[in-house]
């Protein structure tokens, strides 16, 4: 008896598999398909499950089984890496079963959704921002829930985020310079708001620094008049820098432009 060779086989049992799920889809068993959902989810298969749940989700309506369909779609859709669906699935679980046995894991992934749709700081991040609303209010709700430590977590990287960001817009200001305007003056001042808004952010010592450079920026070309008060400006500005990192990445950078504002003052 000839043997088949493995890649026919499996080409064989796959089409048998994919004949038994059509006919899964036209069945009229409900019961049936539910149980196959659960199999294909439990498999990894989840377009399959996500599919039979989608199914028989009208059918068990209103039954105590309505929940766990609804629980069962969203991570099905998580599984699928369609955080946009999922998340829908769990808002409108918890807006059906607002006291049910997976609301508080429903509010959790709702935020988790947002974060993992959240893209490069460079992009509009309207995504990290609901994330950030999710999670703040997940916290407050469920201040007892194991859940808090990873939603802290997870609101401090998404607000590290909207911090960078704001960082690059200062820095694009930076590199205007003086194009249509004073762009130096620009940079501080988003430089601080972003400062007042994100106060423990990993990047303030970047943020710091990029202030200290505006200001020395704008005091070599500023007009004789008004070098000597900017150069001060930029002196102040470097200590109130080395007070806070004494020892940082951009000392010595600092330390360059404190020596030539100095030079300037004295001259």
């Amino acid at each position: 008896m000839k043997k088949f060779p493995l890649i026919f086989l499996v080409t064989i049992l796959s089409f048998v598999s994919c004949g038994d799920y059509q006919k899964l889809l036209k069945s009229d068993d409900a019961e049936l398909k539910y149980t196959k959902a659960v199999e294909y989810f439990e498999k990894g298969d989840f377009m399959r499950a996500s599919t039979l749940f989608d199914a028989v989700a009208t059918y068990f309506k209103g039954t105590e089984r309505s929940e766990t369909v609804l629980n069962y779609l969203a991570k099905s859709y998580m599984g699928q890496k369609d955080y946009f669906t999922a998340s829908d699935y769990y808002k409108t679980y918890v807006k059906t079963y607002p006291k049910g046995q997976y609301v508080i894991e429903s509010k959790y992934m709702i935020g988790y959704c947002y974060y993992l749709d959240s893209p490069d700081a460079r992009l509009d991040q309207d995504a990290t921002k609901n994330a950030i609303a999710a999670f703040q209010e997940f916290i407050e709700v469920y201040p007892q829930s194991e859940r808090v430590p990873d939603a802290i977590k997870l609101l401090e990287e998404m607000n590290n985020k909207l911090a960078y960001k704001a960082y690059l817009n200062a820095k694009l200001y930076f590199n205007l310079g003086n194009y249509l305007g004073n762009n130096y003056e620009s940079c501080v001042i988003a430089s601080q708001n972003a400062l007042i808004k994100y106060p423990s952010t990993i990047h303030r010592e970047e943020l710091l620094m990029l202030i200290l450079q505006a200001k020395y920026e704008q005091a070599v070309q500023s007009v004789e008049e008004k070098k000597i008060e900017r150069y001060r400006n930029t002196i102040d500005e470097y200590y109130n820098f080395i007070n806070e990192f004494p020892e940082g990445k951009f000392r010595k950078q600092a330390d360059k432009i404190l020596a030539e504002s100095k030079k300037n003052v004295k001259d």
